[in-house]
């Protein structure tokens, strides 16, 4: 896979990343359901052996256990370390409720968390995951600015972020890059924040290509009955009525299209996400062995403008 620059850093990242929050278990309460660790660990392997350069995670995931997780799978790759992606902000307390901090002092404790669970000594892209409390993002992003100065973080971005709240953030240190949600079904940066990273030379790394699962080809009313009752996917309105049957019917389209072309509605729906130039990488869930291996080619299909025109037919 051609690599891509990630913005104005010096990292550059293969055009699909290993997103790990289905490895955080189902224990929380945006979970995927019961998760099999050591599975996740060879699923990191797997993605690491195919050539995947880098991976996205959060503190949040599991509240602690998918970095840790990471962390080992780390280790065990033995000096083969991907680029590591992971975020602040997302915090909890002792009855596991989440809480959104973005307060100087919290931000300096969930690195030092981080980087013990990861088991580095720097965190290559660090980011605010939610802009919350939105009258904190000034202190939160001033407070990761002095981690780049202190060398504990490489580059800095955030995800979620409208464009309001990037032009509030740039005055006190660029923004890398946005990693926000971007797909078939979700197209809601193409008006401005698509526009404004361009404009100013801020990387994309959006997240949820498949939406959740619900592009990769394989969904049908049996399969979204059957998810375990701890995913948090059963409160989705794109996985409920009337949304679902819609959802459906588009993937039959573009399982024809993905047939014709030799790939899959998976990978169709990545190189859709990857065909706008200003995107450098899309992240890529997986929790088990073998389905990495079943998206990795969207990261190197290109569509051409006649098969992009009848993507957008079946939209209408």
């Amino acid at each position: 896979m051609q690599l891509r620059r990630l913005g104005p850093s010096d990292l550059h990242l293969t055009p699909v990343g290993l997103g790990t929050w289905a490895m955080g278990g189902g224990d929380w309460k945006f979970g995927w359901g019961p998760q099999d660790d050591a599975q996740s660990v060879r699923t990191i392997h797997e993605a690491v052996d195919l050539g995947v350069n880098w991976l996205d995670t959060a503190p949040i995931y599991g509240l602690g256990h998918c970095e840790t997780i990471v962390g080992r799978a780390l280790k065990e790759l033995k000096g083969r370390r991907p680029i590591l992606s992971t975020k602040c902000e997302r915090c909890w307390d002792e009855e596991r409720q989440i809480i959104p901090r973005l307060k100087r002092a919290s931000i300096r404790r969930e690195i030092e968390d981080s980087l013990r669970r990861l088991g580095v000594d720097v965190i290559d892209m660090y980011q605010i995951h939610w802009p919350q409390p939105d009258e904190d993002i000034e202190e939160g992003w001033a407070a990761i600015a002095e981690l780049v100065k202190e060398g504990k973080v490489r580059w800095a971005g955030v995800s979620n972020f409208s464009v309001a709240q990037l032009k509030r953030l740039q005055p006190i240190h660029p923004v890398a890059f946005l990693q926000p949600p971007y797909s078939l079904l979700n197209r809601g940066i193409e008006a401005e924040i698509i526009p404004y990273c361009e404009a100013n030379g801020i990387g994309l790394i959006p997240y949820s290509p498949m939406q959740k699962g619900l592009l990769s080809g394989k969904v049908t009313q049996a399969w979204v009955d059957a998810l375990p009752a701890n995913d948090h996917r059963r409160a989705d309105p794109q996985f409920n009525e009337p949304l679902l049957s819609r959802n459906i019917a588009l993937n039959a389209g573009l399982r024809l299209i993905a047939t014709r072309l030799g790939t899959t509605p998976a990978e169709l729906a990545i190189a859709w996400v990857l065909r706008q130039p200003r995107v450098t990488s899309a992240i890529v869930g997986a929790r088990k062995p073998g389905q990495f291996a079943e998206t990795i080619g969207g990261g190197r299909l290109t569509l051409t403008p006649a098969v992009i025109a009848e993507i957008e037919g079946l939209l209408k």
